[in-house]
């Protein structure tokens, strides 16, 4: 591996923290990247990693081609390379970048060809190095590479800048970085510099950025009370008891892209915009979450955990989970699949299910998390296997597998506002309470407390702990932070529970009787009537929810065990829940009356005839779509007792019409068991057709995308390969007409022969001294008709390459014309000899001279 720990000459270190803006690109990168660089403002202090997809076997020529667009230094990376402002560092070729305390280091990538994301890889390191003076900034390409890595920049507090996907070549990667919601800043490249440059100094000079010093002043603490008010009335929750520096540090960010200066002209500014609010608090949400996070902690709850719980349940059952704060959902899947793999490896002898309730306080997080699709940035997180097992692939992303979904209930609750699930096994909170305050979480422990069974286990995020908690919960796993359930009973009147409302009132379903003398003789008579008269009744719902009773219902309904349910599907008492289950649906959709005549209803140690009838009400508009049940007794016929000794006539035609109405009865119910075995043999017979289609299908769409990540990988390699190599032959058309016009200028004829002599190129000049034309390149020089009397011009061209030795004559031509013919080697860059250089230096004035001072000499001497 290379090493190098060398730095630009005359860059010095500043004495405060400088930013560090990585940029991410692809296909179509190159011209982004010199629009970026190009722009970026004089003596800027931040520092520029470049990470591109680029072609293992291709040598990089990325830093020269970036050279040319800016005057600060452009490196490619080396090994320990110590990061330094004002310079641009380049991923090299066949390598992953990381940083360390501001050092980068060179990994080698796990796998040389196929989908490979050094972007997402770079801005996760560069979060977790720098915090908030991290900046990452996504160009032109395709794919999702970044889109991952961004939260973690912009969890941290750094910045996220992204092109705008209308200016870039692909916008792939553009789009799927703004449709993560979190992106500050959307401008074309050439812009952004400059605001990434005003953004970062607005929060560094002391405006928004004094906010965080160590002395909370009274008009910061009143602003920030102010802001809390304001973030309760429009979403209804309470910030004021979260960690004051994560609030401050996301309402600095929120005044540094407004460029506003003091946090009370931020509180004017939200009250004049109350989007800005929303905004806000999407900002104050922002967690960073990905599947099997902390893998040590899963592989501790695999192993140990599950196994112990399942114990607990030899005939088997269904445990329930929380996942409290789920974000989008990553960890409650992930909790899943660690289920469904225990179970693989251990095999209990008992039928385990696991039913999960994921929460969130963000509905938008929510709302993704039921989507349960993901970028196919995911591979990063997810090994091979388990995309095989547990996702489907899903145009540009994967989907969670439908095993794995249906054991996930997503919710958008409150942890600290809203009622907790109880009867838990298991409770994950993960990096949720490191933004609250102490009080808050002195709050919510014991409430994780009471909703956890006897040893029940607690599953918290790596940087976070029980703290002084120790009589509610014991270390499992300090290290994995799980954590199991004391049996300490907690007194209810020591915990709070959280309570969004005020209780409601609750009304009798009868109403009272009224005291004598407080009402009039006509209220008196009606409620008489309707006690001793008027028949039970009850209003329900659509979905039979009891909402008011008239009369003595008891003899139709009674409670049910457990939990108070009151619908009337729960409630109704034996020989009533089947009529009423259809009879309800059916009044309520033909608009029309139901009745149900002569039931058998259990009452208390008998039965009771009953008619039923279902009536939906129209009007009043208040009650439109709601029905009212009423029950009516009805005598029982008498039965005619039959005399000892006597049986019911078998030949009677009552009793053989029964028994024809048996038979024909036992007929159809044999021919539909037989065709219903006809039709599940058939059903069974395409079912296992259909199966096995379904794996070849699968087989191939496993081969497919393998290939289509690599040839997309591959793809965006010669892509950006590809806009090298044009920039490389741009380059040489422009040094090929420089010399062209450099050889022209010299008004000297030249010819250019290779190693067997054939002309290669040739000057205008030339043209005066061989009849030469375009299309005599590629011919044998002896070949082309001359007016030089040099016979053996083709045999000291030849001696010159056997010697390498220069030859030099002067020549005529037929008209009188004299030239200097220089012959020399053809070396070329890499000191090759590759042919023979002639020039024809036109000395006709100098001989015509030397001739006439020899004439002149002669006449001379024969005076004298």
């Amino acid at each position: 591996m290379p090493s190098a720990s060398a730095k630009p000459p005359g860059v010095g270190r500043p004495a405060a923290p400088f930013p560090i803006v990585a940029i991410g690109a692809s296909a179509g990168g190159l011209e982004a990247l010199e629009q970026f660089l190009g722009n970026v403002p004089a003596g800027s202090d931040m520092a520029f990693v470049v990470i591109q997809h680029l072609d293992p076997d291709h040598k990089g020529m990325m830093p020269e081609l970036l050279q040319r667009a800016t005057t600060m230094p452009v490196t490619q990376a080396r090994n320990r390379m110590k990061v330094e402002p004002g310079c641009v560092y380049v991923i090299p070729p066949k390598w992953d970048l990381s940083i360390l305390h501001d050092c980068l280091y060179l990994l080698e990538p796990v796998a040389a060809r196929g989908l490979r994301l050094p972007i997402d890889s770079f801005f996760r390191a560069l979060a977790d190095d720098r915090q908030d003076q991290a900046v990452c900034v996504i160009l032109s390409g395709m794919g999702s590479d970044g889109a991952l890595g961004l939260r973690a920049i912009k969890e941290r507090g750094g910045l996220v800048a992204v092109q705008e996907p209308a200016s870039a070549k692909f916008n792939g990667m553009p789009q799927s970085a703004i449709d993560t919601g979190l992106v500050d800043i959307v401008a074309p490249a050439t812009e952004l510099p400059q605001r990434i440059a005003d953004t970062l100094h607005h929060v560094s000079r002391g405006g928004a950025g004094a906010m965080r010093q160590a002395v909370e002043t009274l008009a910061q603490k009143s602003a920030f009370d102010k802001i809390c008010i304001l973030l309760r009335e429009r979403t209804g929750n309470d910030f004021s008891l979260y960690k004051k520096s994560t609030v401050y540090r996301r309402v600095e960010r929120r005044m540094g892209l407004h460029q506003i200066d003091g946090i009370a002209h931020y509180v004017h500014y939200l009250r004049e915009n109350p989007q800005e609010i929303e905004l806000l608090f999407k900002e104050l949400l922002i967690g960073v979450t990905s599947f099997f996070r902390d893998p040590a902690s899963w592989d501790a709850l695999q192993t140990q955990v599950l196994p112990q719980l399942l114990a607990a349940y030899p005939a088997g059952a269904t445990l329930r989970a929380w996942v409290a704060g789920c974000s989008t959902g990553e960890e409650a899947y992930t909790l899943a699949m660690a289920f469904r793999e225990m179970q693989q490896k251990q095999k209990p002898a008992g039928r385990f299910a696991l039913q999960i309730f994921a929460t969130d306080l963000d509905p938008d997080a929510i709302a993704k998390a039921r989507r349960a699709v993901y970028p196919a940035n995911i591979v990063a997180d997810v090994t091979a296997e388990r995309l095989k097992r547990y996702f489907v692939e899903d145009g540009e992303g994967y989907r969670v597998g439908k095993e794995i979904r249906e054991t996930v209930v997503f919710a958008t609750q409150n942890a600290v506002m809203d009622p907790p699930f109880t009867n838990l096994d298991i409770l994950t909170c993960r990096n949720l309470l490191i933004y609250l305050g102490p009080e808050l979480q002195q709050r919510l422990l014991p409430l994780f407390h009471y909703s956890l069974k006897s040893g029940g286990i607690l599953m918290l995020g790596s940087a976070e702990s029980i703290g002084n908690n120790t009589e509610l919960f014991e270390p499992q796993d300090a290290a994995a932070r799980l954590y199991r359930r004391r049996d300490n009973s907690l007194r209810i009147a020591d915990l709070e529970f959280p309570s969004r409302h005020a209780p409601a009132k609750i009304e009798a379903l009868n109403p009272a009787e009224p005291e004598p003398g407080s009402a009039n003789l006509q209220s008196l008579a009606d409620h008489l009537l309707l006690q001793q008269f008027s028949p039970a009744a009850v209003l329900v719902t659509a979905a039979g929810d009891v909402l008011y009773t008239s009369g003595r219902t008891g003899k139709y309904l009674e409670p049910a065990a457990g939990k108070a349910n009151w619908n009337i599907h729960v409630m109704a008492r034996e020989g009533l829940a089947y009529e009423l289950a259809l009879a309800l649906p059916k009044a309520l959709r033909s608009g029309e009356p139901v009745t149900c005549a002569n039931l058998r209803v259990g009452t208390n140690g008998g039965t009771q005839i009953v008619d039923v009838t279902v009536q939906p009400i129209e009007k009043p508009a208040a009650l439109r779509g709601m029905a009212m049940v009423v029950f009516k007794d009805i005598e029982a016929p008498p039965v005619e007792p039959v005399a000892p000794g006597k049986r019911a006539a078998r030949g009677s035609p009552r009793v053989r019409e029964l028994e024809h109405a048996l038979d024909h009865a036992r007929q159809e119910a044999q021919a539909l068991r037989e065709e219903m075995q006809t039709t599940q043999e058939e059903l069974k017979s395409s079912n296992e057709e259909m199966q096995s289609t379904n794996e070849e299908l699968q087989s191939t769409n496993e081969e497919l995308t393998t290939s289509k990540e690599e040839m997309q990988s591959l793809n965006e390699e010669l892509q950006t390969v590809n806009v090298e190599l044009q920039s490389k032959v741009d380059d040489l058309s422009l040094a090929s007409n420089d010399m062209e016009n450099l050889l022209n200028s010299t008004d000297m004829a030249t010819v250019f022969l290779d190693n067997a002599l054939h002309l290669r190129r040739f000057t205008n000049q030339a043209t005066r001294i061989f009849r030469l034309k375009a299309g005599d390149v590629g011919r044998p020089l002896s070949d082309i008709v001359s007016d030089l009397a040099y016979p053996g011009l083709a045999t000291d061209a030849g001696e010159v390459l056997r010697t390498l030795a220069f030859v030099e004559r002067e020549i005529a031509t037929g008209d009188a014309r004299w030239y200097q013919v220089k012959i020399m080697p053809y070396r070329t860059m890499e000191n090759v000899i590759d042919g023979v250089v002639i020039t024809f230096n036109d000395i006709g004035v100098a001989k015509n001279l030397e001739a006439e001072l020899r004439a002149l000499a002669v006449k001379h001497k024969e005076t004298t």
